[in-house]
């Protein structure tokens, strides 16, 4: 047999570390911990950030992505507001009205070897790229206002080619004059103003007030969608589109408003029939001992492994007999509580019975101590559930995408979008509309968040429940 090692000869590394350098390792592992969260919250928190920037874009797939353009261009912010004034007299959301008089410059620039000509200007009678908002439309630019070039002044600009050698180019600035037409001094309000401009290959635009929308015809047109947006008509004018052009064909009625009152009305009647059933079985199931509870509390933990599209078809045919296909009522009823039920469970066995005993020795009977001490201690697991049962009704598709079908203002945010998607996105590649709609049915979700989550762990009962 091996001696047994002297005290003196103890490897380094199994020595007791001092107080004060276990303290200092405890504070390290920590910091590395704190920081570990702090990179994988600021990689989400920016993942989130470039997906809104992108829904600002005209087209959030261009490449190279750019991070900087009009949308976050104060630039260009002023100078669509003082676009959007000279339009329709409204610096915020602009457009054209009877009397405007609105006046833009470009300036192009071309070697000096090269001829700059005057680009052929003209307001398009042109259609938006839904179908559904082509259809609605009734009024066009292109039949109240004019165009005219009111002025042009020459200039010479220093440049560099493509070896780096300065060379001297020409410049010219070209200012043209949109009126509102006065044989139509009675027109109605327009909201958008497009223009197109034609110029040689030779000639490059360096310089606009806000940038054109596209440049097609390998830079020869350049086309604007709305050269009097107004400043929030540019920043947010994928927004104000998902507003408009979700529509209605028979009553020309907006549809996002309707399809988030419908979400919200599911998500709310889920909420408060998820926290009646979940806090009436997670108290039975915890606290009364009857035959059969542990087998009806398997049952509930076995049916959350079940998908939804297996129990599809007996669900419809029952909504169908009941005739409650295309309501809201039966997206709400159609849930599995199982979760909610287990997390109200595990809540009301950590309370202390000795409570509720003294409360039943002062002459309460089972569902006073229920409704009157426990309930109301229950605040921070009711939270979660409802937080919880909110979100997976605002956030569900298959359901809503079954059951209801029709009218188009019966659907929900998250079937509406994919309206969107089928309207703007593919062939149309309206991307950045799609991405504001899907902002805009985010929103709810991070309100009720926000003004919740401190309630959660603001309690000594939520430390051991949440």
């Amino acid at each position: 047999m091996m001696a047994s090692m002297p005290a003196a000869e103890v490897s380094p590394s199994r020595r007791r570390l001092p107080a004060g350098a276990l303290r200092r390792r405890q504070l390290a592992a920590s910091a590395w911990v704190y920081l570990a969260f702090l990179a994988v919250a600021t990689i989400m928190a920016g993942t989130f950030v470039l997906a809104f920037i992108a829904s600002l874009k005209v087209d959030p797939l261009e490449r190279p992505f750019r991070i900087y353009f009009d949308q976050l261009n104060p630039a260009a912010w002023v100078a669509a507001a003082r676009l959007g004034r000279e339009g329709a007299g409204d610096a915020l959301w602009g457009g054209l009205a009877p009397g405007a008089n609105v006046h833009f410059s470009v300036t192009y620039a071309a070697p000096a070897d090269a001829r700059i000509v005057e680009p052929r200007a003209e307001i398009p009678r042109r259609r938006p790229g839904s179908g559904i908002a082509a259809a609605l439309m009734r009024h066009y630019a292109a039949d109240y206002a004019s165009i005219a070039l009111r002025s042009s002044s020459s200039a010479t600009k220093q440049a560099r080619d493509k070896r780096g050698i300065r060379q001297g180019w020409q410049a010219r600035t070209f200012v043209y004059e949109i009126t509102y037409r006065s044989d139509r001094h009675n027109g109605p309000w327009i909201e958008r103003t497009p223009v197109n401009l034609t110029a040689p290959t030779s000639q490059t635009l360096i310089d606009s007030p806000i940038s054109p929308s596209r440049s097609e015809r390998r830079g020869r047109l350049l086309s604007w969608d709305n050269i009097t947006p107004g400043a929030l008509g540019l920043i947010f004018n994928n927004y104000r589109r998902v507003i408009s052009e979700t529509a209605d064909l028979q009553t020309g009625k907006s549809l996002i408003g309707s399809w988030l009152g419908n979400s919200l009305a599911i998500a709310t009647g889920r909420l408060v029939l998820t926290l009646v059933v979940a806090s009436l079985a997670g108290y039975a199931l915890a606290r009364l001992k009857f035959r059969g509870s542990r087998l009806l509390f398997a049952a509930a933990l076995f049916s959350m492994t079940i998908p939804a599209q297996v129990t599809f078809v007996s669900n419809y045919l029952i909504f169908r007999d009941l005739s409650l296909l295309n309501t809201p009522w039966s997206v709400i009823v159609v849930f599995v509580a199982s979760a909610n039920v287990l997390l109200m469970k595990q809540f009301f066995e950590g309370f202390p019975r000795e409570i509720e005993e003294a409360a039943i020795v002062d002459g309460a009977n089972r569902f006073q101590v229920f409704w009157k001490i426990v309930l109301p201690n229950a605040k921070p697991a009711l939270l979660v559930n409802a937080i919880l049962a909110f979100q997976g009704a605002w956030n569900d598709f298959f359901w809503p995408l079954v059951l209801i079908t029709s009218p188009p203002e019966a659907l929900t945010i998250q079937v509406g979008l994919l309206s969107l998607r089928r309207s703007f996105g593919g062939v149309q590649g309206d991307w950045g509309l799609v991405l504001a709609g899907a902002f805009i049915s985010i929103v709810p979700v991070v309100i009720l968040f926000v003004l919740f989550q401190r309630h959660i762990v603001s309690t000594d009962f939520a430390k051991g429940t949440t």
